[in-house]
């Protein structure tokens, strides 16, 4: 998820798109969420670690 917000980012910037942009900086910031969240041992949507 951290992956496809980085590049939703970039080709958002690359190409002038703001949505782009704002959509993947939301994955990102989400994926970074979940990723901690699955580090701390915490079940993220049923998943004892989310990748």
């Amino acid at each position: 998820m951290i992956v496809l917000g980085i590049i939703l980012a970039i080709v958002g910037v690359v190409i002038s798109l703001p949505i782009l942009l704002y959509v993947g900086v939301a994955l990102i910031l989400i994926g970074v969420v979940l990723a901690i969240m699955g580090s701390m041992g915490h079940a993220v949507a049923g998943r004892r670690h989310y990748y």
